[in-house]
């Protein structure tokens, strides 16, 4: 994630404009050519490479862009709702976990005022978030009425019945949105990948790729993946590994987040790589380590992302092939990986064999605020990261369809309770503009599963945060006993020291979102972590 700095903006508005609008420029050029020659436009001759580009970038977005976008609108399927149980008890966990009713329900209505959310409003949006469905409330009236009269009580005040001016967020039900790509942008795309593959390749890591049959069911196409003799059990997922020799530690598993796939953890894969064997180079006593690629949030034209029930039987499949059914690994995942460990952690296949958890930039935590999903696909960008996670992240045809119509905030949500048995660590970046860092590090070190959080605002100025031991000179220091230097009266859970038993919270003061893998200082504290979950089974 780029910073906020003038020059940054100008960066990437640069780039967002020469992207975005390069088809539209494509698609002009040829009406205005066919327009003014008809069929003499076929012999009239531009500059070869601009009339190919032109007619390329038009074609694709005339007979590609226009009908996917109208495919991806279908509506999702929903997974079958919660039993009423286990509605009532997820409904009591989220009421625990908020602080501050009014700025909670503001922001799941985007920004209206508490005087246009009436009872219907509410029961509209508690239909979507609990009951996995629209339309009218019929035989769970009930239900929903006891759901808003402890909303109200909640908020300290009765809402007016009927129906108010606000609309409410409904990540599954809601228009998907999406910006169109160009061919351009497909061809970087593609060219990183190219350069992902050298890198993993050369850190000792081998690709298993998916059926030959399923070549162009992923677009940019990968020639260089036909070259690889190795063959991904799973039917869509594909994935890097490095062999596990030792009998003394435990292998990593990694999952990566919505962005240009691998690339962006190529060095710290690299560094894991080598510190994994660093102690002995016995070739019995290696770490392996698999990479897990999900394409369809690593802006490719593919597949839709696969239901919690597919992607889990498919990781299922990876880890048998090369782990064995007792085997216990380190799961470690970045920002939507988290989203996936928390499938992994409910899944009773898969959920023995995972030691400890190392989440990063977790979106899962807390889920049932609207930071996540409003910073991510309602907000409207003004910084130039916002710009980056907008433009790129959230507006990519494969991002935007896996958030409106596979991400299920219910099955996705991760609580305390269901890291129980596990040593645990979590890294939370102080200016991330995706998570509501202050509530979850408030939400985890807090003794009780029903801790009083507070919610982010996003109109209040970032405060002055404590310098961390570790991070380096640019983002932290130390005392003379070797301990967090805090003098702002910080949060506690920021100070703690890593104990390596139970939770554990690494906090980077002056890192956004994915800045914890730009540095080395910042990568080290991550692999210091693993490597002693790895060796302290």
């Amino acid at each position: 994630m780029i910073g906020t700095s003038r020059i940054e903006y100008i960066f990437i508005q640069t780039c967002i404009i020469g992207l975005h609008y390069l088809a539209p420029l494509c698609v002009l050029y040829c009406i205005c050519i066919f327009g003014l020659y008809g069929t003499k436009a076929f012999t009239f001759r531009f500059p070869l490479i601009i009339e190919i580009i032109a007619i390329a970038e038009t074609l694709f977005y005339l007979l590609v862009f226009l009908p996917y976008r109208a495919y991806l609108q279908r509506e999702a399927i929903h997974p079958p709702p919660p039993s009423r149980e286990e509605r009532q008890e997820l409904f009591q966990l989220c009421n625990d976990n908020i602080s501050d009713p009014e700025a909670y329900l503001r922001k799941w209505f985007l920004g209206a005022h508490l005087e246009d959310i009436h009872r219907e409003n509410l029961k509209e949006f508690f239909l979507w978030a609990f009951f996995n469905r629209d339309g009218p409330p019929g035989e769970d009236e009930d239900e929903l009425n006891g759901y808003v009269h402890a909303t109200e009580k909640l908020l300290g005040r009765d809402l007016e019945e009927g129906w108010g001016k606000a609309k409410c967020l409904r990540l599954t039900l809601d228009k998907a949105e999406m910006l169109h790509r160009s061919l351009v942008w497909y061809f970087c795309v593609g060219f990183v990948d190219f350069l992902t593959y050298v890198r993993l390749l050369s850190h000792g890591f081998h690709f298993h790729r998916t059926s030959l049959s399923r070549f162009f069911t992923l677009f940019p196409f990968r020639p260089i993946t036909l070259l690889t003799k190795h063959r991904s059990p799973a039917k869509y997922t594909s994935y890097w590994h490095r062999p596990h020799t030792s009998t003394s530690k435990l292998p990593v598993v990694f999952i990566h987040g919505i962005g240009i796939g691998l690339y962006p953890y190529t060095k710290f894969a690299n560094e894991l790589n080598s510190l994994a064997g660093l102690e002995t180079s016995d070739p019995d006593e290696q770490v392996g380590i698999l990479l897990i690629e999900i394409m369809p949030v690593s802006f490719r034209l593919t597949h839709p992302a696969l239901t919690r029930e597919e992607l889990c039987v498919e990781i299922d499949q990876i880890l048998n092939a090369h782990f064995g059914p007792e085997q216990k690994v380190v799961l470690v995942s970045h920002s939507y990986g988290t989203v996936i460990t928390t499938h992994l952690l409910k899944d009773p296949r898969i959920s023995s064999r995972i030691g400890p958890v190392v989440l990063i930039d977790p979106v899962s935590i807390l889920l049932h605020l609207p930071d996540v999903a409003y910073n991510f696909t309602r907000r409207k960008p003004l910084r130039a990261n916002e710009h980056q996670l907008y433009y790129f992240a959230s507006m990519d045809m494969g991002v935007a369809h896996t958030l409106a119509r596979r991400f299920f905030w219910n099955e996705n949500v991760l609580w305390k309770k269901d890291l129980q048995g596990h040593k645990f660590t979590v890294s939370l970046g102080g200016r991330d503009l995706i998570v509501n860092t202050e509530a979850v590090g408030e939400y985890l070190s807090s003794p009780e599963e029903g801790q009083l959080i507070e919610l982010a605002d996003d109109d209040v100025p970032a405060i002055t945060r404590p310098a961390l031991i570790g991070e380096g000179e640019e983002d932290g220091r130390r005392s003379s006993e070797g301990t967090l230097v805090d003098e702002g009266g910080a949060a506690e859970w920021k100070n703690r020291v890593w104990k390596g038993h139970g939770t554990d919270i690494l906090y980077f003061e002056n890192l956004d979102h994915a800045q914890v893998f730009d540095k080395p200082a910042t990568r080290r504290r991550i692999i210091d972590v693993i490597r002693t979950y790895c060796a302290d089974h």
